[in-house]
């Protein structure tokens, strides 16, 4: 048995997905096979093409209900759901804040004001998401409202394309979404797969490392993407309640039994703060998570061995 694996930029992101098999053919097959899902997830939920089903939401927002397929249906319903659990710390409205604020480049020099923060998020509200389970339809109530599944659709397209191999024979591998991943089966030795979490200062390097099988694991980190200002570092994770930019924590590592789950929790962790997020994570079976917070300091939820 040896792994094989391949690169590719989908959906924004360097996906890589490795296949573990004693046939080089069969695991090139099913890495392509996987990438095409991908592919297809893109297609469907991106902001970036017109026709895509997102799109056609938002477009008519405050106008109409929109008839989606059963897929962006359930994404979406399973989306409100994290919402609630949360209290809208994850909200996949908040399509809505203009990119002109918060475009975390060189050109950004400083932040918004709170007044015109919260004025761009009046309308940032998942329960203005209409769902209708009869005609499958989604309708957003207020116009200027928009969805979008940044928060969300990295991990159920690594779950997705899993689920693809593990049905394919595929009995090992790795789907890794920019360090959002999702790992089954073992390593060519029998053993684990080890995953780094990475040290927020210096994120090529791991500060601690977790074997996982079975398992899929997620990053929300200031060190990804983020504006310093007046020597002060700010992270592109922003409280969909404020507008405005969360302090007080580097990173959270979030693991769970589902990509899809472990990529949509582990923003709104950062964002409802160090004690609510663990208390969260702690009543949730199988939910899992490591928090750094800015003076380097490690929290953990309930039963993580870190090595």
């Amino acid at each position: 048995m040896e792994k094989f694996s391949k690169s590719q930029k989908l959906m924004g992101n360097i996906f890589t997905i490795t296949v573990v098999s004693d046939n080089p053919t069969f695991a090139a097959e099913n890495i392509q096979i996987a990438i095409e899902e991908i592919q297809r997830i893109e297609a469907i939920f991106t902001t970036y093409n017109i026709d895509s089903q997102t799109n056609l939401i938002n477009d008519n927002a405050g106008i109409t209900p929109v008839k989606v397929d059963e897929e962006v249906f359930d994404l979406i319903q399973r989306s409100l759901h994290i919402s609630k659990i949360t209290q809208g710390a994850f909200d996949i409205s908040y399509g809505c804040i203009d990119k002109s604020l918060w475009n975390f480049d060189k050109t950004m020099t400083s932040l918004p004001s709170s007044e015109m923060a919260l004025k761009m998020v009046h309308l940032i509200n998942y329960n203005n998401i209409i769902l209708n389970p009869e005609t499958q339809t989604v309708f957003l109530k207020e116009k200027g409202m928009r969805i979008g599944f940044g928060g969300i659709g990295k991990g159920y397209a690594a779950e997705m394309a899993r689920k693809i191999l593990i049905k394919n024979q595929v009995e090992s591998g790795i789907i890794n979404a920019s360090g959002d991943l999702t790992a089954w089966g073992f390593q060519p030795n029998g053993k684990p797969w080890t995953i780094g979490i990475a040290n927020p200062d210096v994120p090529i390097d791991a500060f601690s490392y977790l074997e996982i099988s079975n398992k899929a694991i997620a990053t929300s980190g200031n060190y990804e993407k983020f504006v310093t200002i007046n020597g002060k570092k700010y992270s592109h994770t922003i409280d969909p309640k404020t507008g405005l930019p969360i302090t007080g924590i580097k990173s959270v590592t979030v693991i769970s039994n589902n990509a899809e789950f472990a990529d949509a929790m582990a923003t709104p962790i950062a964002v409802m703060g160090i004690e609510n997020g663990l208390f969260l994570v702690n009543q949730i079976p199988e939910l899992y998570c490591i928090i750094i917070d800015e003076y380097n300091k490690i929290y953990t939820s309930k039963n993580i061995h870190l090595k």
